[in-house]
């Protein structure tokens, strides 16, 4: 993935004002030529640096408004047989590697706690899934956002 540099950002700063606003639109804001514009973004998805839109969807908006985060402590032989299986769960929106107690991180949505129960049935039944400990968020705080990383890169160059 290539690091984005202070126009890249200034350019998804502009996206988050007005995500529906056309590349024309976008490059008179930022005083740019379109075709510059146009390109950085595809750059940007090509890349990886800009993913897919549904990553921004409210899981709510689909009738999932419970989500929880799932530490699962798996045996070490078939760790990766359980990761492919978890992905093929839908409720199952986001799998990370991590260090500490458990060996996974998993964001889980779903309807209510009754259909929470049935995926974490389905988790329990993948391959080498030794153990689980589930947190129900009850508030999200503060959403995830980039926004001041994006505002800072705008003025600091970027480092390779």
């Amino acid at each position: 993935m290539r690091i984005l540099d202070a126009t890249d950002a200034r350019i998804l700063l502009a996206l988050d004002a007005d995500p529906d606003a056309t590349v024309v639109a976008l490059a008179d804001r930022l005083t740019m030529s379109r075709n510059t514009v146009q390109a950085r973004l595809r750059r940007m998805r090509e890349s990886g640096a800009l993913g897919a839109y549904s990553r921004r969807l409210d899981p709510a908006a689909l009738g999932y408004p419970l989500m929880a985060f799932m530490t699962l402590s798996l045996s070490q032989r078939e760790g990766d047989r359980a990761a492919q299986q978890l992905s093929r769960i839908p409720e199952v929106v986001e799998i990370l590697a991590t260090t500490g107690d458990g060996d996974l991180l998993v964001r889980v949505v779903a309807r209510d706690t009754a259909d929470l129960y049935r995926i974490t049935n389905l988790i329990v039944a993948a391959p080498s899934v030794v153990r689980t400990s589930t947190s129900i968020v009850l508030h999200e705080v503060a959403p995830s956002s980039l926004d001041g990383l994006l505002r800072r890169h705008t003025t600091t160059p970027a480092t390779s």
